[in-house]
C-alpha cells in the first residue's frame, strides 16, 4: 500500500464513523417504532388509571384523557405515523425525480411540466388536504398520505429540475444523447447518479413534512380517528389535561421532534461530503 492510499484509509474511517453515528439515531428510532406495539406494558384503549392521572406503578407516563397508559399508546403511536410520512417521502421523491429529469432532458416538455407545477403550487397545502380528506370522509389516513403527496409533488419537481438543469447541459450527456443514448439511460445512469445529494436531502425534508403534515391533519381531526393510537391525535385530545399531567401532551411532542431531527441528520450524513477550502484537489 502506498503512502497515498494509508493517508485515504486513515481519512475514509473517521469519516464512516461519523456517518454511522449520524445515521444510527434514526435506525435505533424506526426500529424501537416498529417493535414497539409488542413493549406496550398495558393495552392501548382499557383505562388503569384516573384521567390525566400522575406517574405511578399503574402508568409510568400517566394516564390520558380517559385514564389510559400514556406510555403504551405512545409505544404504539409510532409506528402508523412513520409509515405515513415513509410512504409519502418515497412517492414525492420518485415521482419528481422522473419529471424533474425529463424535464431538464427535454426543456420543450419541460416548460410545461414546470408551468403546471407552479399552478398548483398557487394551492395552500393545508387547504387542499382538507378538501381531499372532506371529499373522501372515510379515506382516514390514506387520504391524508395521498393528498399529502399529490401536494408536495410540485415543489420536488421545481427543486429537481433546476438540480438537473446543469448537469443535462454538460457535455458528456450531450456526447451520450448524440451517440444515441435512449432517454431512459441518460435519466437512469447519467444524470440521477450525479443527485444523490440533492434527492437525500430532498427525501428527508419531504418526510419532515409528511410527519408536518399527518400532524397537523390529525390536530384537525383529519386522518386518524379515536381510539386509534397516533401520536398527533394524543397530542390533541390531550392538550385540555397538560397541567393535570404533562406527559400526555411532552411526551408525543418530543417523540415526534425527534423523529424528524434524526431522519434529517441521517439524510445529511448519507449525501456526499461537499468540497471545502482543505478539501485536497
Amino acid at each position: 500500500m502506498t503512502t497515498t492510499e494509508a493517508t485515504l484509509t486513515v481519512r475514509q474511517q473517521p469519516a464512516r464513523a461519523r456517518v454511522l453515528t449520524r445515521a444510527l439515531p434514526a435506525l435505533l428510532l424506526l426500529l424501537l417504532a416498529l417493535a414497539s406495539p409488542l413493549l406496550a406494558p398495558r393495552a392501548i384503549d382499557r383505562p388503569v388509571t384516573a384521567p390525566y392521572g400522575p406517574a405511578d406503578d399503574a402508568a409510568t407516563l400517566g394516564g390520558d384523557l380517559l385514564g389510559r397508559d400514556v406510555l403504551s399508546r405512545l409505544l404504539s403511536g409510532g409506528a402508523p405515523l412513520i409509515a405515513t410520512a415513509l410512504s409519502i417521502a418515497l412517492v414525492v421523491t420518485g415521482a419528481a425525480t422522473a419529471l424533474g429529469i425529463l424535464a431538464a432532458l427535454r426543456p420543450r416538455l419541460g416548460r410545461w411540466v414546470e408551468r403546471a407545477a407552479d399552478l398548483a403550487i398557487l394551492l395552500p397545502s393545508v387547504l387542499g388536504i382538507m378538501l381531499i380528506a372532506l371529499a373522501w370522509p372515510s379515506g382516514g389516513r390514506l387520504a391524508v398520505g395521498a393528498a399529502a403527496a399529490v401536494l408536495g409533488i410540485p415543489y420536488a419537481v421545481r427543486v429537481v429540475s433546476a438540480a438537473a438543469a446543469p448537469i443535462a447541459a454538460t457535455g458528456y450527456i450531450e456526447t451520450a444523447s448524440a451517440g444515441g443514448e435512449r432517454l431512459w439511460y441518460l435519466m437512469a445512469r447519467e444524470v440521477l447518479p450525479n443527485l444523490r445529494s440533492t434527492l437525500l436531502a430532498l427525501f428527508g425534508l419531504r418526510f419532515v413534512e409528511g410527519v408536518y403534515v399527518v400532524s397537523v391533519a390529525a390536530f384537525l381531526q383529519l386522518g386518524p380517528q379515536p381510539p386509534e393510537a397516533d401520536w398527533a391525535l394524543m397530542i390533541r385530545e390531550n392538550a385540555p389535561g397538560i397541567l393535570l399531567n404533562p406527559w400526555a401532551v411532552a411526551a408525543p411532542c418530543l417523540a415526534i421532534g425527534v423523529l424528524a431531527i434524526s431522519v434529517n441528520l441521517a439524510a445529511e450524513a448519507l449525501a456526499p461530503a461537499r468540497p471545502t477550502p482543505e478539501t485536497p484537489l
